[in-house]
């Protein structure tokens, strides 16, 4: 003799089978995400603001303490910096190989650089007159600037 199973609402949404119901769904939902991030490509770190915009002002400070002798690099600072990117790009999911390629890369050294040179054009530095340099560090010094912070005057 077969059993007929009458789906009345009462049955249907029975607290077990709610429970049941929503584990699957939570687990369908943890699926898709695991598939979608693990299927998704990174973006570059030169579009992860967070890790792009410190690194530019350690490389812009690094730059200016450079080319003018009035001004030293706060060196423990920067390298300070530099971990405090990488734990955080670590931490987002990049490996030490990617932050390491990104890095050493040719061409986001050449972007770096373009990006470097706009920025201080626009603020009054001529790249052959190390005294304009001194101009803008002591500046962004005075401002207490992302940039400033690493740079300190001798």
């Amino acid at each position: 003799m077969s059993k007929t199973y009458d789906l009345s609402p009462a049955d249907t949404f029975s607290a077990p089978r709610v429970r049941m119901m929503t584990a699957l769904a939570a687990l369908s939902a943890f699926m898709l995400a695991l598939g979608a991030s693990a299927g998704e490509a990174k973006p570059s770190l030169r579009d992860v603001q967070e890790i792009e915009d410190p690194l530019f002002a350690v490389a812009v400070a690094s730059e200016v303490a450079e080319r003018c002798e009035r001004i030293a690099p706060r060196t423990l600072k920067g390298l300070n910096q530099l971990y405090q990117i990488r734990a955080r790009a670590n931490a987002l999911g990049y490996s030490d190989t990617e932050i390491k390629s990104y890095i050493k890369s040719d061409q986001e050294k050449s972007r770096m650089r373009a990006k470097g040179e706009r920025l201080l054009r626009q603020n009054g530095v001529k790249l052959d007159q190390p005294e304009t340099f001194c101009a803008y560090g002591l500046a962004e010094i005075e401002k207490n600037s992302a940039i400033g912070v690493l740079l300190r005057a001798k």
